[in-house]
């Protein structure tokens, strides 16, 4: 009676397996609705904002092999989900210009920087951070959320990327908590954006016009005269920096746009390896556990039996049980071979998104700039720049040249 217990559970559990014990698949990932400005917002109340490139997330010692985090497309990513920041707020009309930055050292009203979590083309985790021009700690919080097969269907809303969900929720965020603050307050951060501009190019005569209070964040001690000539020449120099600024930010275009397409490609791609794998582990973790299970049921049948027909027929279906239960192992290893051979097409096509993703080239004032981890130092020489033209006051000229997009060539094959 007890081994017919064990072949009844075993067969139970096989028809379970192959009825198809897999991982359901999301088909509409989660929405949600971006506000929008229904009125023209008065321009003194409208805020700059900058982005930083964010913190691609990559651990010091990434196994690359179990995080399938791919540093070449990490960076990439945090070049271009900033920019898509940048387009999804300035489709709101609560912001006044919105930029993407390469340094902190840019003055603006305020700005927002962050890390990538996760992304993967299935799931995505941002934690971003926003700050004013005082210093003020706005919030900092994450943004999750999960894509669904319609969410790279060819039928969607082009417009709107796969992961839109998450800055639709931040562009909301960062709407409602300007809400909260007094006009007042909104004209103080836009005086000390723009006195910490001109502190940093003429320290001697501005240095004194902001101080810190006790809680760290920057006050206005006083504000300068309206008809001082010095402030109309700094600010017309602080349209030049806002030029350049501007001017990366076609070069940042440039790249997004250039990568937009292989990277939605890479991310739907990787999006259903990356179900597959987990199916295929599932699966193969079970049809494997099962297999044991059956072979151990099988063998401890009693295929004793008074009559030799009796123990033939039972001797059959330990027979058939065990062969069962190997061919069931076998299964769950080739199944395991698949999903690592989902995991090198998810490394190849991420090989092929970095060499479609090549850094690019821009020329400002004859000097060659590049969008790497260098932007930071690149931006500081320009600000250089800025300070020596205005001490010298030769002025300078409006030539801001980009440079097209230099790409690298992907190796024949």
């Amino acid at each position: 009676m007890k081994s017919k217990l064990h072949l009844i559970f075993a067969a139970a559990i096989l028809g379970f397996i192959g009825n198809g014990c897999t991982v359901s698949e999301v088909i509409h990932a989660e929405t949600s609705h971006l506000e929008v400005a229904s009125l023209q917002v008065s321009e003194s109340l409208l805020l700059d904002v900058g982005i930083l490139h964010f913190d691609a997330g990559i651990p010091e010692e990434n196994e690359v092999e179990k995080t399938r985090i791919y540093p070449e497309v990490r960076e990439a990513e945090a070049r271009y989900l900033p920019y898509h920041i940048k387009t999804t707020l300035q489709g709101t009309g609560f912001w006044g210009a919105v930029r993407v930055i390469p340094s902190a050292a840019v003055a603006t009203d305020v700005i927002v920087s962050g890390q990538i979590e996760e992304s993967d083309g299935e799931f995505v985790t941002l934690r971003l951070k926003v700050v004013d021009a005082t210093g003020l700690f706005w919030f900092e919080k994450t943004y999750s959320m999960q894509t669904g097969i319609s969410s790279y269907a060819e039928y969607r809303d082009k417009t709107q990327d796969p992961y839109q969900k998450v800055f639709n929720d931040f562009a909301n965020d960062l709407h409602s908590h300007v809400m909260t603050l007094e006009p007042k307050y909104v004209a103080r951060v836009r005086d000390v954006s723009e006195l910490k501009f001109f502190s940093d190019m003429a320290p001697d005569a501005f240095g004194e016009h902001l101080a810190e209070n006790e809680n760290g964040y920057l006050e206005v001690q006083r504000l300068p005269a309206e008809n001082d000539p010095m402030v109309d020449r700094l600010r017309q120099i602080r349209e030049r920096d806002r030029l350049v600024v501007d001017t990366l930010n076609e070069h940042y275009a440039n790249f997004y746009y250039g990568i937009a397409l292989p990277y939605e490609g890479w991310r739907k791609r990787t999006r259903e390896q990356s179900v597959a794998y987990r199916q295929s582990r599932k699966s193969a973790v079970q049809r494997a556990l099962i297999g044991a299970a059956v072979m151990a049921g099988s063998m401890a049948v009693d295929t004793g039996s008074s009559s030799y027909s009796g123990y033939r027929a039972k001797r059959i279906a330990q027979t058939v049980a065990i062969d069962r239960g190997w061919r069931t192992i076998m299964d769950a290893f080739q199944q395991h071979r698949a999903a690592g051979i989902h995991r090198e097409e998810i490394k190849e096509l991420s090989e092929s998104f970095v060499a479609e993703a090549a850094p690019m080239v821009v020329e400002v004032q004859g000097e060659s700039m590049r969008l790497t981890g260098t932007a930071e130092a690149q931006y500081e020489s320009w600000r250089k720049l800025l300070r020596d033209i205005y001490e010298t006051e030769t002025g300078f000229s409006d030539t801001v040249q980009v440079g097209d997009p230099a790409r690298s060539q992907q190796p024949s094959g």
